[in-house]
């Protein structure tokens, strides 16, 4: 792998709020940073084989998307304004029982494409098919926590067991470390119990991650307590889901205790706040929840409840619905937005080792961001910018693990055309048409 040079840029290193670095150089060594700060901090004897021009641009770690369906790209649109159950039970599960390998494959594409372009790095994805998921975050290059979601009430609970170690066999760190696996049971009202305790079992021995649903409706509220006398936070902590690393989805209907277990545990949030209002779930505590000290990152959900996979949106609707909520301007400033959306995020997936800082030794996860904009002028605060007043279309350029996937807009590692018009096909089958 090469060495490359990043001169010029404002770099935002998310360490701290005073991290920030004008006119100020990237290093990147193969695969990781070797520095980032001002200028003539490189290290002793670096040689570049080449240099970005960084000049009007901001530079920052890629966004981690810490909650998604990929595949249900291809149901962008296709069932909007509805109920949730309804929009489930009518539309989506319909759909989703006509999916091939192949629409997983393109409908995976067409996310890693529409992430990359938005300066997304890393996601977190629950789905099924997911051989041909991660086939797709290794063709594209980004990084990914994959895992096959399994319905414990349904009646290929075991197979979904069978199907997630074969999964984890397959491709926990593969694609060059790019890949890492997590086991994904659906929500506590899908898997009962003795379910989840194989789930429990089965990631210990494993000693990979837990990516679920959580208290994301008050209706999944009144089932959990109405079977078993307690929130889906209290169910899932007896049942010690959350002594080992956790990734909760949602997590918008939560009493003090829940935060506290949450909190305490260290299990990581994902946020979800334009799926929530779009379904109506509701206002997740973020505020509380930080305060806690919970680690908390953003999700977009799928594109067929959002209907985009655009992470600048989600930090703004994020930072603009506690305000609205709490009726306090001060709660969420940009920068723990911001923060949310790439340090903490990678917390929440359990990578902070690897990514989410620009830092010397993380891996080279990075975007540029072209503030020459009309709608970027004058530069108050490049954070406030980023938050409020940027757009996904202002990235520029996006480094995965040292290597460069998007250059002046222009994605390197996929065709854009050909993955539209096959995610094009793909869904017309779906639903019927030619």
């Amino acid at each position: 792998m090469s060495n490359i040079l990043i001169r010029g840029a404002t770099v935002l290193t998310m360490e701290g709020y005073d991290s920030v670095f004008e006119d100020g150089v990237i290093a990147v060594a193969g695969d990781r940073i070797a520095a980032a700060g001002p200028s003539g901090s490189l290290p002793a004897g670096f040689q570049a084989d080449r240099e970005i021009d960084g000049a009007g641009m901001v530079a920052l770690p890629g966004f981690v998307n810490c909650h998604t369906h990929a595949a249900m790209t291809l149901m962008r649109s296709y069932a909007d304004d509805m109920p949730l159950m309804k929009w489930l039970s009518e539309k989506i599960w319909p759909l989703e029982e006509k999916l091939t390998p192949d629409d997983i494959y393109w409908g995976t594409m067409l996310c890693c494409l529409e992430m990359i372009k938005s300066g997304t790095t890393t996601f977190a994805d629950m789905y099924f098919m997911m051989d041909r998921v991660a086939e797709a975050v290794d063709r594209s290059g980004m990084r990914a926590c994959l895992s096959r979601g399994m319905i414990g009430a349904g009646p290929n609970a075991q197979l979904a067991l069978a199907e997630s170690e074969k999964f984890i066999e397959d491709w926990h760190g593969a694609a060059g470390g790019r890949v890492q696996v997590m086991l994904g049971p659906h929500a506590p009202f899908t898997c009962p119990p003795d379910y989840l305790e194989k789930v429990i079992a089965l990631a210990s021995r494993r000693k990979v991650g837990i990516h679920i649903h959580v208290a994301e409706t008050r209706d999944e509220i009144g089932q959990i307590q109405e079977k078993y006398g307690k929130t889906p936070v209290r169910y899932l902590n007896d049942l010690g889901l959350f002594d080992l690393p956790v990734l909760a989805a949602h997590c918008v209907h939560l009493n003090e205790e829940d935060i506290e277990i949450l909190a305490g545990k260290k299990a990581g949030v994902a946020h979800c706040p334009e799926s929530n209002m779009k379904l109506a779930s509701g206002i997740a505590p973020v505020e509380r929840l930080l305060k806690a000290g919970a680690v908390v990152g953003l999700g977009t959900d799928g594109a067929s409840s959002n209907n985009n996979l655009d992470m600048m949106e989600e930090m703004r609707s994020a930072a603009l619905l506690q305000k609205v909520a709490t009726g306090d301007p001060l709660v969420m400033p940009s920068f723990a937005s911001l923060r949310m959306a790439t340090a903490d995020g990678a917390r929440a997936l359990g990578l902070a080792g690897d990514t989410g800082m620009l830092k010397p030794g993380l891996k080279a996860d990075l975007i540029l961001v072209n503030f020459h904009r009309p709608h970027l002028y004058p530069r108050h605060d490049d954070y406030a910018h980023l938050v409020y007043a940027a757009q996904s279309a202002d990235v520029d350029t996006v480094l995965i693990d040292g290597r460069v996937v998007m250059e002046g807009r222009r994605v390197l590692t996929v065709d854009e055309e050909e993955v539209m018009a096959n995610a094009e096909r793909c869904a017309r089958r779906l639903v019927g048409e030619k």
